[in-house]
């Protein structure tokens, strides 16, 4: 961060004073600048920082000792300000009637005024971000080695810290394992996008589209289905015009045409850099408003996993409760860098703002929730159970731990009945079902797909340009 020369030039001017007096100086005699050249020389003097450092108590010099101990000796205001108190700004009369270097009930405050720490801002990944830091030149002259806790045995030993336990759990009664089904949705979707009309109205389909795509799905849940839409635009399978979605056709024919392994990669790929799906807006509970602050869902989304990455267990089971205390109380403002609580307009179904730190478990640790038991579950990312996740192999794969899999599916053809229906399970080739899609009435859904031919059939995939020989190839094709 900055030298003492910078922060102390940064100073309001009638703060100088009361600087001087806490660092032995006769500040009434001097002028602005000789003050900031005489305390940049009487703060790093050993004797005066140790003078300095015996008024403080003990939770004073452990709230020094927690900056020094940190990445570029600096804490986020936000993390900072909760363990220790605002800081207020005052001026030069409220400083002289108020005296908050000589102690204040805001621990911040009291070292702020005393010249010990400063605040700051400084770019993190494209934000500028307030830190609360200690002057570089200030650092090395501080007795950080004179602890409350020197008279120990050991010295460099210190209290550990109640962090949440992150160790494995017993795997838990009732489980619904992960499974790859999302492919054989979104290939329905697709069939359903080239064959017939689907509206869209703020990311969604409209409640007609949705329940008419539902019925044709292997899991009728609303909010998967707009998980889906969401991932398939962002993997560019999707777009819409003027209200309406249709499938990208170069990129469907890939896509449709990969090993199912390599189709899941796409669609979690495109989940996590997805700007289209926005998941605060899909978590029960939160009800989000557009209006006056920004939300960045790839930054957030990233953020967690990364996280995941470090804590959760490669193959065992994990408590989702420890999980979530475990990111609050290291990484609480993962999806807030500024560490803002206040300006973000979120209600919950009461229609009450939720507003401050005091929201975060309703807000960042429902939306960590949200994470594993929707989109990582629907992605076949994660196992889950009762108040408990487990990574599969693609979990694992997508978090880094380990390669992305490789399975070899072995494709079944469709199968052509006497009475003239189609059946097709979630082995048959995905394209080779949308094609089959396209020129059928769809009969039932789930494993196997049922379909049949029928004159309706024939007309619609008429106005596709699928004609008669089309369809004759198809089925020839299929039975050998």
């Amino acid at each position: 961060m900055r030298n003492l020369f910078a922060t102390l030039s940064d100073y309001d001017l009638g703060m100088l004073p009361t600087l001087c007096d806490v660092w032995g100086l006769p500040g009434h005699k001097l002028n602005d600048d000789d003050m900031i050249e005489k305390l940049c020389k009487a703060m790093i003097d050993p004797a005066k920082t140790n003078a300095v450092w015996d008024t403080l108590t003990q939770p004073m010099q452990g709230a020094i000792q927690m900056i020094a101990s940190s990445d570029g000796y600096r804490v986020k205001s936000s993390i900072f300000t909760r363990f220790y108190g605002d800081i207020r700004k005052l001026g030069r009369a409220q400083i002289q009637k108020e005296q908050p270097h000589k102690s204040t009930e805001e621990i911040a405050e009291t070292l702020y005024y005393r010249g010990l720490i400063a605040e700051g801002f400084d770019n993190v990944n494209g934000n500028m971000i307030p830190f609360v830091y200690i002057p570089t030149d200030l650092l090395p002259a501080l007795p950080l080695h004179r602890t409350a806790y020197e008279n120990l045995e050991d010295e460099d030993e210190f209290p550990d810290e109640d962090l949440p336990s992150l160790d494995a759990i017993p795997e838990p009664k009732h489980v619904t394992l992960a499974s790859t089904a999302i492919v054989d949705d979104m290939t329905t979707l697709l069939a359903y996008l080239q064959v017939y009309t689907a509206d869209i109205d703020d990311n969604s389909f409209t409640e007609e589209s949705e329940q008419a795509i539902l019925a044709h799905f292997l899991d009728k849940d609303p909010t998967r289905l707009s998980f889906i839409l969401g991932i398939g635009v962002s993997a560019s399978l999707i777009t819409s015009q003027e209200g309406k979605a249709y499938p990208r056709r170069t990129e469907v024919r890939t896509w449709l045409n990969a090993a199912r392994a390599e189709q899941i990669e796409t669609l979690a790929q495109a989940w996590l850099g997805s700007r289209f799906y926005r998941d605060m807006w899909h978590v029960p509970g939160l009800n989000p408003d557009d209006s006056g602050w920004s939300y960045d869902a790839i930054g957030a989304r990233n953020s967690v996993m990364g996280l995941f990455t470090e804590l959760v267990p490669e193959k065992d089971w994990m408590s989702i409760t420890t999980l979530i205390n475990t990111i609050k109380e290291i990484e609480p403002d993962f999806q807030r860098p500024n560490g803002d609580y206040d300006s973000w307009y979120i209600r919950n179904d009461d229609g009450e703002f939720l507003n401050g730190f005091e929201s975060w478990d309703a807000i960042e640790g429902a939306l960590i929730e949200y994470y594993m038991i929707g989109p990582m579950h629907w992605l076949g990312l994660m196992n889950i159970g009762e108040d408990a996740v487990q990574l599969t192999a693609y979990g694992r794969a997508m978090l880094q731990i380990e390669e992305w899999p490789q399975y070899k599916e072995e494709e079944h053809p469709i199968e052509i009945r006497d009475d003239g229906m189609l059946i097709a399970s979630r082995r048959v080739n995905r394209f080779d079902r949308f094609q089959l899609a396209r020129f059928t009435d769809w009969r039932a859904s789930g494993d196997p797909f049922v379909y049949a031919l029928s004159a309706d059939s024939i007309q619609r995939a008429g106005a596709q340009g699928i004609k008669p020989e089309h369809i004759q190839a198809f089925i020839k094709r299929q039975i050998g």
